[in-house]
């Protein structure tokens, strides 16, 4: 039996533990109601995040990769379509955009904040392309400045990846809400979680999210009326009741992961060759994950579990390097900085209900590891 880690990863029962009245009556409420399927806990959620994101639409869905097929499917993805996304992210973005029938283009990532990297999307642009999918990867925004512009240039639509990001904000306005669609998850890891799958995704625009919330119940609002052929893709109300209780505390706990953010950083500050996670000019970071890099990144890993300290690494492979996208035939040239990352970036614990010791736990085992020796 697997000995208990002295500081874990996440605690989601911890978070649980902190809100246990509220989830548990509306876990109560919802099974008193037997609205396992839609029902009012769905309507309310759908109305409070588009309230919280400050979207016209909120069209919830069973998951956040459901959610970007949704969103690609409705803004009417054709085979030979070509769409522009990140070389870092998790496969639900690119995999979504082939289900859909588009064509999947990776663009090489901001050597800083992990994002894409609007010139590198710019050489990639060409007759085919008909969108851009940025990633807001570990809760950064992307450039969505840059980024906009060349949607406005080039006459093409934006897909925001905001499943890492709830709240997140560049230039004090919401992500989710700068491209045509934004996407969420609400895996429950995620900033807002639930405790099981959920998702959904964002828009401003009527006949977008008409045609999402049709294409997610079976091509119709009404049961027996299908206008269109659709999926089997709805939050359930046990979900939904959950994501209602934990809503409220959304703004708290993101002040809390910047907080512990900034004690890490703080802590962590010229230690070996350790590079801390920069947060770019105008762009508010979530942390949802806290992730450093260094060339040593398998040695500290190895070092923290023996402390008893978990850790992830997100992602061990940049996705043009996955079997998957073998059939591109990509080489590290075509992605360099994509793929420099993969070998160094290692994310550490970090939660809101992380406490002082358990961070102190991991500065110290961290700088256990590197000597003491501070770079100069």
């Amino acid at each position: 039996m697997a000995a208990t880690p002295l500081v874990p990863f996440n605690d989601l029962h911890a978070q649980y533990r902190s809100i246990q009245p509220e989830v548990d009556a509306a876990i109560a409420r919802t099974i008193r109601n037997s609205a396992f399927i839609r029902g009012p806990e769905v309507d309310a959620f759908e109305r409070n995040f588009a309230a919280v994101v400050g979207a016209k639409h909120c069209v919830s869905c069973a998951n956040g990769t459901d959610a970007l097929f949704i969103a690609y499917r409705a803004l009417g993805l054709q085979p030979g379509d070509e769409v522009i996304t990140s070389a870092h992210s998790w496969i639900a973005t690119a995999e979504t955009i082939t289900q859909a029938g588009g064509q999947v283009v990776f663009a090489d990532t901001d050597p800083a904040t992990f994002t894409l990297d609007p010139a590198d999307v710019a050489r990639k642009i060409t007759p085919r392309t008909k969108g851009l999918v940025p990633v807001h990867l570990y809760g950064q925004p992307a450039n969505l400045g840059a980024l906009g512009e060349l949607t406005r240039r080039h006459g093409l639509w934006m897909v925001e990846d905001c499943a890492q990001a709830h709240l997140a904000r560049c230039g004090g306005r919401t992500v989710g809400t700068f491209g045509a669609i934004g996407t969420f998850s609400f895996y429950p890891g995620k900033n807002l979680g639930a405790m099981g799958d959920a998702g959904c995704l964002v828009t401003n625009d009527d006949a977008l999210a008409a045609f999402a919330a049709k294409f997610a119940r079976h091509g119709g609002l009404r049961k027996g009326e299908h206008e269109i052929e659709g999926i089997n893709s709805r939050l359930d109300g046990l979900q939904a009741a959950i994501l209602n209780a934990k809503l409220p505390h959304l703004e708290r706990w993101t002040r809390e992961r910047r907080r512990l953010a900034a004690e890490y950083d703080r802590k962590l500050a010229g230690v070996g060759d350790l590079v801390r996670p920069p947060v770019a000019p105008g762009r508010d970071h979530v942390f949802h994950l806290y992730v450093v890099r260094t060339a040593r990144r398998d040695a500290l890993r190895a070092h923290l579990e023996t402390r008893g300290i978990q850790t992830q690494i997100n992602y061990p492979a940049a996705l043009p390097f996955l079997p998957a996208y073998q059939r591109f035939g990509h080489q590290p040239a075509d992605f360099p900085v994509a793929y420099a990352h993969q070998s160094q970036v290692l994310s550490l614990p970090l939660f809101p209900e992380m406490t002082a010791g358990q961070l102190d736990q991991v500065v110290d085992a961290i700088q256990a590891f590197f000597g003491g020796r501070v770079a100069r």
